[in-house]
């Protein structure tokens, strides 16, 4: 740890992503001895419950989390008239060039055996909708793109060997855009995972804003590890007022653009996460990333919590709590780039003609 808080400082602190029940089972020690409040990730079918029991043993300090990382997509079918090994033919296959088929086919028929039976993506939904209707705090998360995800043989494996499948984006998109409708027919946030897939992420935004319109502006999208270009997020922020970023140390300090990047990104749009599976790591992590955020943006970190400061007078911690607040109760205005807003802003305005 490279900065150390004070208790009233420490409990406005926010890990708005991790994973905690990744690592198995967690020491009852370890959450007691909890002084942030984390955002638990669920990724997976078999960790949604775990998520949900880490909640209802700890209301006041884990904020649930519910959804199906793009990771995990080819295990979801969108056709229930499939077969399984039609279902993954299909879906892992789709990119074997001629000369390695005969390579390719070896392979999946290796893998085929391992893969489980493909789960319905309505089952999926109704899975989702029943975690959200129970828990109505809870987000969505953590869900998204990632182009560069290769199917592995064995995940769960002490060394993971890889396979050459990749899922298609098109598949990962289905799935994603079927978790974000619930999202915005619950009012519920969201956090978006996005690897090797900007445009694709960036395209995939603004087709929901203009497919929901108003709706998609009451929730909040949290861009999560965020590793898009300085250029790219400064347009996202131009045109989608809903989205947030969040970076960690864990996965953000591989890009070499991490300080453009939080330098370039509005003062009230920043968050910071641990992205971390062992929980009693997740306070360090997201302290060291605070150091980070308050050095680029010039930000004090402050040594006591006080009540009824002027905006001018906020630290660190006060100004990522408030982005915080603002993140969780969403209601953003509708960008003046959509359609009903400039209508809406024509006829608000004098002697204008619709």
């Amino acid at each position: 740890m490279t900065i150390s808080l004070k208790p009233d400082v420490l409990r406005h602190v926010v890990d708005v992503h991790c994973h905690p029940t990744d690592a198995g089972e967690i020491p009852p020690e370890a959450m007691e001895s909890l002084e942030i409040t984390i955002c638990a990730m669920a990724s997976m079918q078999s960790d949604q419950q775990r998520v949900a029991a880490l909640a209802e043993a700890y209301p006041n300090k884990v904020i649930p989390c519910f959804g199906y990382h793009p990771w995990f997509s080819h295990l979801i079918s969108l056709d229930d008239t499939l077969s399984k090994e039609d279902h993954y033919r299909k879906l892992l296959l789709h990119n074997s060039s001629p000369e390695k088929a005969e390579q390719y086919a070896q392979i999946f028929d290796q893998l085929l055996p391992l893969l489980p039976e493909p789960t319905p993506l309505s089952d999926i939904t109704s899975n989702l909708r029943d975690s959200l209707t129970k828990f109505p705090d809870a987000m969505v998360g953590e869900v998204g793109l990632d182009r560069s995800f290769r199917v592995p043989f064995d995940y769960f494996a002490e060394e993971r060997k890889l396979t050459p499948f990749t899922i298609p984006v098109e598949h990962q998109m289905a799935i994603l855009e079927a978790q974000l409708d619930l999202a915005v027919e619950f009012k519920r946030n969201a956090s978006v995972h996005s690897v090797k897939a900007q445009q694709a992420t960036v395209e995939f935004l603004h087709k929901l804003a203009k497919r929901h319109g108003e709706s998609w502006y009451r929730i909040s999208v949290d861009m999560h590890s965020c590793g898009f270009s300085s250029e790219a997020w400064r347009d996202i922020e131009k045109a989608l007022s809903n989205v947030f970023l969040s970076v960690s140390i864990v996965i953000n300090h591989k890009h070499p653009n991490l300080k453009k990047l939080i330098a370039t990104c509005s003062p009230d749009r920043i968050l910071v996460e641990s992205d971390y599976n062992d929980v009693t790591r997740c306070t360090p992590q997201v302290l060291e990333m605070i150091e980070l955020v308050s050095e680029v943006k010039g930000w004090v970190i402050e040594e006591d919590w006080v009540e009824n400061l002027d905006e001018s007078d906020w630290g660190a911690v006060r100004r990522l709590f408030e982005n915080w607040k603002r993140f969780k109760e969403g209601g953003h205005p509708v960008p003046v780039g959509s359609k009903r807003s400039r209508k809406k802003l024509l006829e608000n305005s004098p002697g204008s003609e619709s």
